[in-house]
């Protein structure tokens, strides 16, 4: 397993990050142990959650895969060897049952927020804490356009980021992040940092996958230069880049299968013949599909981890074994003509 620096702290991540979401909803409290006792013994030592996982999201469902990582190290006795990573959610409508039902990133609801999750994850700190999506209009999950509005109910990101720095101060944080956030909003975070003394951000989780490249438009070149890395989620497009959707497939227990309205990487005009385009190169040169794209993310220098999640012992396998996997120039050269044709199918 490969370690990269998380930011500009002392930490090392591992290459591969096990992602929490079907924790508490798809698979049980016992497969999701299993999932991490596995992923660890391969050298992951990076998990990743959020105070709104498993998913679907729903009240039903609200906490629970932080519930299962918390007895999962309380059981294992573990926590000093796993660096924990979870998120504080934002504006939505339909998080009705989060809070007071209208929670926002201001001091309030973050305070409220991280006591509740480390409460959930029986210990005292988590390692690194994210904003799960701004506090503002701005393009994310599925935009690429940019629509401003004026005068809109915001909370200010001195705010936001004072209230962060506090949890830093109160030992109840080590680092913090963000994700689904856009390069202004990233470059104002570090601004704000340096000109109020208060916390840097270390990464940026953002959805990066062979459909979708966006983060390289503008975030890559600020992860590079200010050490503000990618964690990248979806880097399988939700399974898509499996192959296994392909031709209106929908294999019985996938995720797809089980939530048809999610549609962010099959719906698209250009997301099938794309994703037809990829796994036909894997094939042609011996390549599991799912593996090439994962092996894609891998490689990339402004990557600090790559957040994968899993339903089954299968899937985990495989991904694992991604770090394994070297991608040859003529792949790599291939990989390229087909983002020229199929540029952003999946934003």
């Amino acid at each position: 397993m490969q370690y990269r620096r998380l930011g500009r702290t002392e930490i090392d991540v591992s290459l591969l990050c096990i992602g929490s979401m079907n924790w508490g909803s798809n698979n049980t409290e016992a497969e999701g142990h299993a999932q991490m006792d596995k992923a660890v013994d391969h050298g992951v030592n990076f998990i990743d959650t959020a105070e709104m996982y498993a998913v679907p999201p729903s009240e039903e469902t609200y906490g629970n895969s932080e519930r299962v990582i918390g007895t999962w190290m309380k059981a294992r006795g573990n926590r000093d060897k796993v660096i924990i990573a979870s998120k504080v959610a934002g504006p939505d409508e339909r998080l009705t049952y989060v809070r007071d039902g209208h929670p926002r990133l201001n001091t309030h609801h973050i305070d409220q927020a991280i006591d509740a999750s480390l409460e959930r994850l029986q210990t005292d700190y988590v390692d690194l804490y994210q904003l799960h999506w701004p506090d503002r209009d701005t393009n994310t999950f599925g935009q690429l356009g940019y629509q401003h509005v004026e005068d809109a109910d915001e909370t200010p990101l001195e705010e936001t980021l004072a209230a962060l720095g506090d949890l830093v101060k109160a030992g109840k944080v080590r680092h913090i992040g963000v994700s689904n956030e856009t390069p202004w909003g990233t470059m104002r975070l570090l601004h704000l940092a340096d000109t109020m003394g208060l916390p840097r951000i270390v990464t940026n989780q953002n959805p990066y996958s062979l459909l979708n490249r966006s983060f390289e438009a503008g975030c890559a070149e600020i992860a590079m230069r200010e050490q503000v890395g990618l964690l990248a989620y979806a880097p399988m497009a939700a399974g898509a880049l499996s192959g296994k959707y392909l031709g209106g497939a929908r294999p019985e227990g996938a995720r797809m299968t089980r939530y048809p309205t999610n549609r962010r990487y099959l719906g698209p005009p250009n997301a099938e013949a794309a994703t037809r385009a990829y796994a036909d190169l894997a094939r042609e040169h011996g390549l599991e599909p799912g593996q090439m794209a994962l092996a894609f993310v891998n490689r990339q220098p402004f990557l600090t981890s790559n957040i994968f999640g899993a339903s089954s012992m299968e899937q985990l396998d495989a991904a694992l074994k991604s770090d394994e996997v070297t991608l040859s120039e003529d792949v790599l050269s291939a990989l390229e003509d087909i983002h020229k044709r199929y540029t952003y199918p999946c934003p």
